[in-house]
């Protein structure tokens, strides 16, 4: 150590504070601290308010491992999600949280990346904290994934799409009808040459490209050069970038479906660049109805997929059989559907118009 330089005294460090500090701070016993702290709703509003004031003083961390063993209970609902950046899943999670904080659950929330083997790796996290209930977006999980959740003995929600093999409870909607819509719509004003863009071909992903295909097999307009997809994230450079690809194997593309509303902007931008009236010389669907979608120019017609009533119901159930009645839904699988948010990216086409 140099000479010049000078000694800095090492601060010293409170004991770490004890269940029994916060009950004689708060002027409470043990037993009402730990109710408190597993149970909120059991306590008064101003009694609460105390004994958080007396943990926030003493810096308390609660030992979850001690309160789990003592009451069987983590307070801690595990949520495994398909992406921590997509802002598909932000109103989700946002509802997911609304609904189980004030009931003092924490959300413990890994990213699968899209995964099915990252999310096999979460879910083995999650459950070694004895989480309450595990909700996931996704339903294809691997076959050890699914064989540990199996035997969780807790509720497990899978959402977002629809399975014909529920774990034990979905929530979701049929991606494939929701692809099917989407470019039926496009059919229906006429359009013939019908591209679709599709990013990570995730299982969501996968069917709405095979709801797409369906539909224009059904009426002769299937072409596979009008498929143009990407292992890569979706992002809106990708959406451009995919687009400008597909117009040049196919220069007379009237249309396009993308599998997300992050490209359909990229396909927005991409036109304005190049000069291309949307929706007058190119249609424009998008997926999800993110925030965004009502606000480009022009407002783009979307997938409107209920998102955050997904997260909510997911909740509610959960805590009706956790700490309300024990009752389960009767069924074991909820179509909570879509709808098809029509706006200015879309229009008939002009062979359509001609017609008498």
């Amino acid at each position: 150590m140099d000479e010049g330089m000078t000694h800095m005294p090492r601060k010293q460090r409170r004991p770490r504070s004890k269940l029994s500090d916060v009950a004689l701070r708060a002027g409470v016993s043990a037993v009402t601290v730990s109710r408190a702290l597993r149970r909120p709703e059991m306590v008064s509003p101003q009694l609460r308010e105390r004994i958080d004031s007396a943990i926030k003083d003493l810096a308390y961390i609660p030992n979850r491992a001690a309160s789990i063993l003592a009451s069987s209970r983590s307070s801690v609902i595990g949520v495994v999600v398909s992406s921590l950046t997509n802002g598909v899943f932000a109103d989700y999670l946002r509802a997911l949280h609304d609904m189980f904080q004030p009931a003092g659950f924490q959300l413990m929330v890994l990213n699968s990346r899209y995964s099915p083997l990252e999310e096999e790796k979460a879910i083995v996290t999650l459950l070694g904290q004895r989480p309450e209930a595990l909700i996931l977006t996704d339903v294809d999980q691997t076959p050890y994934a699914r064989e540990l959740l199996d035997h969780a003995g807790i509720p497990i929600i899978q959402t977002m799409a629809l399975t014909d093999t529920p774990i034990d409870i979905n929530i979701g909607i049929s991606q494939y009808e929701a692809g099917s819509l989407a470019t039926r719509h496009l059919i229906g004003l006429g359009h013939r040459r019908i591209g679709i863009l599709a990013a990570r071909l995730d299982s969501r992903t996968r069917n709405r490209v095979a709801g797409y295909s369906d539909a224009m097999k059904q009426k002769g307009f299937h072409d596979e050069a009008l498929l143009q997809w990407s292992a890569l994230p979706s992002t809106v450079k990708l959406g451009g970038e995919l687009f400008s690809a597909l117009l040049s194997r196919c220069p007379d593309l009237e249309a396009v479906f993308c599998g997300n509303d992050d490209l359909a902007l990229g396909v927005l931008f991409e036109c304005a660049r190049r000069g291309i009236k949307v929706p007058e010389q190119m249609s424009v669907v998008g997926f999800n109805d993110l925030e965004f979608a009502a606000s480009s120019c022009p407002a783009l017609t979307s997938i409107a997929v209920p998102r955050h009533e997904m997260g909510r119901l997911s909740a509610e159930i959960v805590l009706e059989i956790i700490r309300g009645s024990g009752a389960r839904p009767k069924t074991n699988r909820i179509d909570l559907g879509f709808n098809l948010a029509l706006r200015g990216s879309t229009m008939a086409s002009p062979r359509t118009e001609r017609k008498p």
